[in-house]
């Protein structure tokens, strides 16, 4: 029994390594949350290029979900601490979390949904591998194509035609800011029709962006 255990256990790891690299050239085709949800919303995605993604979504994507994407190694244990500190002296709400755009990534492609200290330990074990074989380029590539922005849509492409009725790569700076605004609640807020709450925030957040640089991917 406990050869088998280890055979079964050595062939999971095996697979997702094989994973781990194929999608570091291939894109993932379905992610968990995909699945999850395809029967009730339906799936609408696009990959798309990193480079047919308008650079005012990049920015504005790392300001809103990972202001210090390009100077950790995969887990900002700083926003984690100052997340840990916020919610204890508020309570339950608002939450704040801290993970990281790699760690979003780590979950929606390997990983279930849902809260465990076994979950976040996989997390962030797969987010510095990812870190190691990915690198910053493509996980934020896979980022961007994977995410949830609403219900039943992934990806940029799909969001940008979904909201504007445009490319991902005509997005500006107000319609970027925006869209990374409803990222922390996809299914409640929309770029689209945009609540006066969410249109501060999409302020905040362009006024961030303005000052994310990008030349760390063109290495």
């Amino acid at each position: 029994m406990v050869r088998w255990l280890r055979r079964a256990a050595l062939a999971v790891l095996a697979a997702f390594l094989a994973c781990v690299a194929l999608y570091r050239v291939v894109p993932p085709p379905l992610t968990p949350l995909m699945i999850r949800h395809a029967f009730r919303d339906g799936l609408t995605k696009q990959w798309t290029a990193l480079d047919r993604i308008a650079p005012a979504l990049q920015r504005a994507v790392i300001a809103a979900e990972d202001a210090r994407f390009f100077e950790h190694r995969g887990v900002d244990w700083e926003a984690i601490e100052r997340a840990h500190d916020y919610n204890a002296r508020h309570g339950d709400e608002p939450r704040r979390g801290g993970s990281t755009i790699t760690m979003q990534v780590a979950r929606n492609v390997f990983l279930w949904q849902g809260k465990s200290y076994v979950r976040k330990a996989l997390e962030v074990g797969i987010a510095y591998l990812l870190e190691l074989v990915w690198g910053k380029r493509r996980i934020l590539e896979v980022y961007l194509n994977v995410v949830e922005w609403g219900p039943g849509i992934y990806g940029a492409e799909a969001a940008a035609r979904r909201s504007f009725g445009i490319a991902a790569s005509a997005l500006d700076d107000g319609e970027a800011a925006l869209l990374a605004a409803a990222l922390p609640n996809p299914r409640r807020w929309t770029a689209a029709t945009p609540t006066r709450y969410l249109r501060a925030r999409a302020a905040t957040i362009a006024r961030r962006a303005a000052s994310v640089s990008l030349e760390r991917l063109r290495r």
